[in-house]
């Protein structure tokens, strides 16, 4: 769905992802979002009458669906799927952002636990939640290629926590050097997950 194609809410929503993941919760204000998102400041109280935490935690699930929903592009793009292969791809994409956009912009998931982990149960619970949305579809794919059930969402979380390290090890060096790290390093070990039908 393009910009043009959402509606107030939804552009509110998607706009407070963009704005959290460049400066975080606390540089977020609802203002900012609503002018981000070419939305009236008066709409703010219709749509989220729980405030800024309800904005928040919904832009963070956006975020964990929208992970989550990558996982089956990256696989049909794929000419063999494999682990190491979508494990390349999902870095791949951090990889791509920053060489063309910088590195101000990162996960807005991981920017709202660093922020509101500590004084926000409802934060923490959303993040939470968007981390087991991005995770599932990651193990449910490892599966389908052979990947044993029960060792699938073990090595989901570590493939996503990677990422997540690397991407601030990235924002922090300015460089993608940690990004293609992780993704040589595990594909081995994803690979050699695989158990052959037999």
């Amino acid at each position: 769905m393009t910009g043009s194609e959402r509606g107030p809410r939804e552009r509110m929503v998607f706009s407070a992802a963009q704005l959290i993941r460049r400066g975080g919760v606390t540089a977020t204000g609802m203002r900012d979002v609503a002018a981000h998102a070419g939305a009236p400041r008066g709409s703010l109280q219709y749509y989220f009458p729980g405030g800024k935490e309800q904005m928040v935690n919904e832009a963070v699930g956006w975020a964990g669906r929208y992970a989550g929903n990558r996982v089956a592009r990256f696989l049909a793009a794929l000419p063999e799927p494999t682990p190491a292969g979508l494990f390349a791809a999902m870095v791949g994409q951090w990889t791509d952002e920053f060489l063309a956009s910088g590195y101000d912009a990162g996960c807005p998931v991981a920017a709202a636990t660093v922020d509101c982990a500590g004084t926000s149960a409802a934060t923490r619970s959303a993040a939470a939640a968007a981390f087991a949305t991005w995770t599932g579809p990651v193990a449910g794919a490892l599966e389908e290629m052979g990947v044993p059930a029960g060792r699938a969402p073990a090595l989901a979380t570590l493939m996503i926590s990677a990422i997540e390290g690397a991407i601030v090890i990235a924002r922090a060096e300015r460089d993608v050097r940690a990004l293609t790290t992780v993704a040589r390093e595990l594909g081995p070990l994803l690979d050699a997950s695989v158990v052959p039908p037999g």
